[in-house]
């Protein structure tokens, strides 16, 4: 690295960036334990494994051509070249638009992790009967052939939705419309499970969800005042967007279940997560009064999505409503972003409906539209190309057993191990002295 490129990084935009980064790569331990709790005991490893495997397989798929695709050079607006196959010249000198006073690998290293939770997310909409030899390569063709074009569209050099004049802060796009609308083809095409709507499905451990909703919120803020790329002023916004936009859609979804039936504590979890999810696009857009707005109408909106799935459309089985939270969540979120974004907050960027001009807010119409269908004809197409080597869905004997006896592991509860121990069949392990 020659001199001349040691002055242009910024050593406090390098460190925040590496926290931020750090931040978001707990977000997917996060989700594991948050899809966990909601799942029976019998699904709890697999639905963990499912999440956790994300960082593997992404992990692996993103240096060789991931990265690349999302970001290198532009065709039609929609996807990279293979310049920076195996990150070839991503080193440690800036790039000159992706991320300007910090090292260039460490912006490919914060995109990666974005690339690795999107696809984790699906894996709700198709929990306790997934086979997870279908899951692990359509997971990779996923990233390949449906996030890394959408990336591109929206952040990278010359994407089509950033030439449109459509605003996508933190992912409400590239991850949760993507990732939503792309989990509503996966509980189509793996069918419902097999007592679906017969019998009552009580969830394994609701402090796995209150462990899982913690990770994920304080991993949010890497995730959103992160993507300012600098330790400045728009950062400093979206923190507190961020907040406030999971505050709102928490107690609004907390409100909805109190006046209906009685607030619970995973559905608001729900609501804090829709919150989350529907400031992304906007946080370092829009002002906290629209932050306010904007987790309230998510956490209002997404908590009637639930119910209407769940009461009116029998032939869908999103079972943790992937859905609902992160399909109708991101929609909304971007839609909103149209409407309150502001040159106020934000000089580099359009105003929105608001306050004037209608580009943004037409512009991610049309972006939003876009990307829901092609997220869900393309995952379609994956799960179809996916079926031809291997089944989609263990079998019912399988699923009955339980899918953690694909992996040879169970959870054991607290319950158990008293209940062991009484008979004398389970004895921990002395302490070292």
């Amino acid at each position: 690295m020659d001199e001349q490129a040691l002055t242009t990084i910024n050593s406090g935009d390098t460190a925040w960036m590496l926290v931020s980064s750090a931040l978001v790569l707990l977000m997917t331990p996060g989700l594991a334990f948050f899809y966990a709790g909601m799942v029976r005991a019998k699904n709890v490893v697999s639905t963990l494994f499912q999440s956790f495997s994300a960082v593997a397989v992404v992990g692996v798929i993103w240096p060789i051509m991931g990265y690349s695709l999302a970001f290198s050079g532009d065709n039609y607006g929609v996807i990279g070249n293979f310049d920076w196959l195996f990150l070839n010249n991503v080193g440690l000198t800036p790039h000159a638009t992706f991320g300007t006073t910090i090292p260039h690998i460490l912006f490919m290293a914060f995109q990666m992790i974005f690339a690795v939770i999107t696809p984790a997310l699906i894996t709700g909409s198709f929990a306790e009967r997934i086979n997870f030899k279908a899951w692990v390569p359509f997971m990779a063709l996923w990233a390949i052939f449906i996030y890394s074009p959408i990336a591109h569209s929206v952040w990278g050099t010359n994407g089509w939705i950033a030439k449109l004049g459509g605003l996508d802060f933190a992912g409400g796009l590239v991850v949760h419309v993507s990732a939503g609308f792309s989990a509503l083809t996966a509980s189509l095409f793996l069918g419902r499970r097999h007592d679906h709507r017969q019998t009552a499905i009580k969830g394994y451990n609701i402090a796995l969800v209150a462990l899982g909703t913690a990770l994920l919120a304080v991993g949010w803020f890497g995730f959103n005042a992160g993507s300012a790329l600098a330790a400045n002023g728009i950062a400093a916004q979206a923190f507190a967007t961020t907040f406030f936009g999971c505050a709102a859609g928490f107690f609004m979804w907390m409100m909805v279940d109190w006046v209906l039936e009685k607030p619970t504590f995973v559905g608001s979890s729900i609501g804090a997560v829709a919150g989350l999810v529907a400031i992304t696009p906007s946080a370092g857009y829009v002002s906290v009064s629209s932050a306010l707005i904007i987790g309230l109408a998510a956490g209002f909106v997404c908590n009637f999505s639930v119910r209407i799935f769940r009461s009116k459309f029998h032939i869908v089985d999103d079972t943790l409503d992937v859905f609902a939270c992160h399909g109708i969540g991101g929609l909304l979120g971007t839609i909103l972003t149209g409407v309150f974004a502001s040159k106020a907050v934000n000089p580099a960027i359009e105003n929105g409906l608001l306050y004037g001009d209608s580009k943004v807010f037409k512009a991610n119409l049309i972006a939003a539209a876009v990307v829901a269908v092609f997220a869900m004809i393309g995952s379609a197409v994956l799960f179809l190309v996916v079926r031809l080597f291997v089944p989609l869905r263990v079998t019912l004997e399988l699923e009955e057993q339980g899918l953690d006896s694909l992996h040879g592991e169970e959870i054991l509860s607290f319950d158990e191990v008293y209940e062991a121990r009484i008979k004398g069949i389970y004895e921990p392990s002395p302490r070292p002295v």
